[in-house]
């Protein structure tokens, strides 16, 4: 794999920088950085690219990530492992190299590496998870970060230096994407904060981050979320299921593609539950509504076999004043991403289908999820992702 020329650059802050970072750093809280830390690495060079960043790519706590100009068909998903960068692996598995500045399609079912356009040179006590956009995940894009010498998918290891790469597999719809596209999402995190049972219960309690009761012995691993399979009340709608031969979708247009062209409604059905297709994906909403604090960011467990054989929400970030009445919120509900594996499967009301972990941001963010900045799905109910047009 050749050196990408739009691949990040890793640049070093000046020596009286990095010490005055470092000595704000020892005394500073842990947990996930806020937009205007965020900021503050760019500018030290602890976050780095080949072009110049936008301000619309800080989110409160998380930065979008850009893919750069190449891509790579290669004939299976990998980790690079300790031993090796993820050049070299890609260098053995590649089947096919072409350029994306101008726009390419990445065919579903295909497997892709695409170098991103930043870079980072974490401070020894940072480290940082991946995750896909929101609008990437309700497309049914499978997207993961991948670091040189990494063992672990979305992980980036405390004091990290080198480049970042996205693994892209679209699963239901093939996709155009470009040079710049912003398929993924990165946070930082500072230490190791605990997010235990007491610490989730104790958040209910104050801010009542779900619309539900919830006790002791509900929170186990985070905060339950179910699936509401009642729906709208006069049209019975409670989700979309992809059509499995749709046409291409690029993911940079906005409220531009007709949703009967690519989803077909689901409706309530006749007695209890909705039944999963195996293989089949769907769009559909928790029957909680949801709120995230402006001190805090919250994740969706994508995956738990003690639930079920399904894989719900592969876009797993909720920034800090989503859902937040503060941010123009109230009401908004989680859209889960769900596929069911193997067999048929029943999803009961009231059942138990992912859950939300919070996590303490260092301090409050100088901007919060919502109206203000013009955020894609606050206040939402069930919604596709924002590539679809609205009735």
């Amino acid at each position: 794999m050749r050196a990408d020329r739009d691949q990040a650059p890793i640049l070093q802050a000046s020596s009286s920088r990095t010490g005055q970072a470092m000595r704000q750093e020892s005394t500073a809280r842990e947990g996930i950085l806020p937009s205007q830390s965020l900021a503050e690495l760019i500018r030290s060079g602890h976050i780095s690219a080949a072009e110049s960043m936008s301000d619309g790519q800080i989110q409160p706590a998380s930065i979008d990530l850009r893919l750069g100009s190449r891509a790579y068909r290669v004939r299976a998903s990998f980790l690079p492992g300790k031993d090796q960068t993820v050049g070299q692996r890609v260098d053995s598995l590649t089947m096919h190299e072409f350029d994306i500045t101008d726009g390419a399609v990445l065919e579903r079912g295909c497997v892709y590496i695409v170098p991103l356009m930043e870079g980072l040179n974490l401070p020894p006590s940072c480290s940082a998870i991946g995750n896909p956009k929101s609008s990437t995940g309700r497309l049914d894009v499978f997207t993961r970060l991948l670091t040189d010498h990494g063992a672990e998918f979305d992980h980036v290891r405390p004091g990290y230096e080198g480049p970042l790469y996205a693994e892209i597999s679209p699963r239901t719809f093939s996709i155009l994407v470009r040079k710049g596209s912003r398929l993924s999402q990165l946070r930082i995190r500072r230490g190791e904060p605990r997010r235990s049972d007491e610490h989730h219960l104790l958040l209910q309690r104050e801010h009542r981050i779900v619309d539900t009761q919830l006790d002791a012995g509900d929170i186990k691993n985070g905060v339950p979320i179910t699936v509401d399979v009642e729906g709208d009340a006069d049209t019975r709608l409670i989700g979309y299921r992809a059509k499995l031969h749709a046409g291409l979708i690029d993911v940079d247009k906005k409220d531009y593609y007709q949703i009967d062209d690519f989803w077909e409604p689901v409706f309530r059905q006749n007695g209890s539950g909705l039944i999963l297709d195996p293989g089949e994906f769907y769009i559909l909403a928790s029957r909680e509504a949801v709120r995230v604090p402006k001190g805090y960011a919250a994740q969706m467990i994508a995956y738990d076999t003690l639930v079920g054989e399904f894989r719900v929400h592969y876009a797993g970030f909720f920034d800090p004043g989503f859902g937040d009445p503060e941010a123009g919120g109230q009401g908004s509900r989680a859209v889960l991403e769900v596929r069911s594996f193997e067999v048929p499967f029943v999803v009961e009301p009231g059942q138990v289908v992912g859950r939300l972990v919070y996590e303490a941001l260092t301090e409050v963010p100088d901007k919060l999820y919502g109206q203000a900045l013009r955020s894609n799905y606050q206040k939402q109910g069930l919604k596709l992702s924002k590539h679809f047009r609205v009735h």
